[in-house]
């Protein structure tokens, strides 16, 4: 590689990409500049590729320091089928995470409205919530069974202290997951994620009373937002169910308990996200599937399922699936992001969907909103945002 550069009595001097020029002689000369062969220092990983000319990029004078009293010129080069400099492979790799998180985000975000809408349409059609639910965690264990059946995800190695520290998981997962159809089972989508967005006082609570967990005085006043913004959207509430209000809370305090566990119980443990989020949903079906049966049973389902064909036909046997599949993956990408992303993030991320699954339910069925009760909810969701910032 040859580079010709113009400048007042100049010695060359080349160290790997950068070229650096020094004053020498008053008279001005032009040289020929000719890499250095290979011979001497060899480097396993070169940067540049020796079969494309370098051409000057920029040329930067720094001042070195006063005993010196002499300047350096730096020139940058670039190959010459490039037009920028080379860039160094930290700042791809740092883009490159960026995007991959936005790409999880909106992938997370998109899911999880689809199956609350589908999840919705299958419950106005076949009021059965434990059904639904065990559909929903059975579809997700079949998926991630044939994954690993046919390689497509590489299945996790466990032992028995893996599924003794995930059961108590599974049992506040499988609690939590049945208590939020329930409540979406009888009031609107938007209310019981309204609802929802009170996660946050649930978890500071039961942290100081039950944990001992102390927390500054920033974290109580975010608190008051959550708590008064549920209450002012519950009492506005035009369809207010009782027994959906208490399932929303109900799955509050679940998935409180399932975080705790969560952390407490699955240090250490070398299981991906996605992996541990499948072996939680085949424990929570063979948690579930009995209670099902006895709260609700075959014959209620059989009728059930033939009152919902004759009224919505072939459709809703597409809705059944949908919302299923829709539930593992979204749920599937949430603990896929967080192996990318700080629990704040996830927080950031995880009050972002709220939203999004509010106005879009809204939007999609109708759903009557007062002024004081969207109020209410902005109220709640602004102090969930709060709350994360927080943590």
């Amino acid at each position: 590689m040859i580079c010709s550069v113009k400048q007042s009595v100049i010695t060359s001097t080349i160290n790997g990409s950068d070229t650096i020029f020094r004053r020498k002689n008053p008279s001005t000369i032009q040289r020929s500049l000719i890499l250095p062969s290979l011979n001497g220092n060899k480097s396993s990983n070169p940067v540049l590729s020796m079969s494309k000319p370098l051409h000057v990029s920029r040329v930067e004078s720094f001042a070195l320091s006063k005993p010196q009293k002499r300047s350096l010129i730096t020139c940058k080069a670039y190959e010459a089928d490039r037009s920028e400099p080379i860039e160094a492979p930290e700042v791809k790799s740092e883009a490159a995470k960026k995007v991959k998180i936005g790409i999880y985000f909106a992938t997370w975000w998109a899911l999880n409205v689809v199956f609350n809408i589908y999840n919705k349409k299958v419950l106005n059609a076949f009021p059965y919530p434990w059904l639904t639910s065990t559909l929903s965690l059975a579809c997700g264990s079949l998926m991630m069974l044939i994954s690993w059946a046919t390689r497509i995800a590489e299945a996790p190695k466990t032992d028995f202290e893996f599924w003794k520290t995930l059961f108590p998981v599974a049992v506040a997962h499988t609690i939590g997951h049945v208590a939020a159809t329930v409540s979406m089972s009888k009031v609107a989508v938007s209310f019981t994620h309204i609802i929802k967005s009170g996660e946050p006082a649930f978890s500071v609570l039961v942290s100081r009373f039950l944990l001992g967990e102390a927390f500054p005085s920033s974290v109580y006043l975010s608190l008051v937002p959550i708590i008064g913004g549920c209450a002012l959207a519950a009492v506005t509430e035009l369809n207010f169910n009782m027994v959906g209000f208490m399932g929303a809370m109900i799955s509050n305090l679940a998935f409180v308990f399932r975080n705790i566990f969560s952390k407490k119980g699955m240090k250490g443990k070398s299981v991906s996200g996605m992996n541990y989020y499948a072996c939680l949903s085949m424990l929570s079906l063979l948690i579930l599937t009995p209670f099902a049966i006895a709260v609700e049973g075959p014959q209620m389902w059989a009728a059930g399922w033939q009152t919902a064909l004759s009224e919505i036909g072939p459709h809703f046997v597409w809705w059944i699936a949908a919302q299923s599949v829709f539930y593992h993956l979204y749920n599937q990408v949430s603990y896929m992001s967080l192996d990318e992303i700080s629990p704040l993030t996830f927080s950031v991320g995880n009050t972002m969907k709220r939203i999004s699954v509010i106005v879009s339910s809204i939007i999609i069925f109708h759903t009557p909103v007062q002024p004081v009760n969207a109020l209410g909810a902005a109220i709640a969701v602004l102090g969930t945002f709060l709350y994360s910032q927080k943590e």
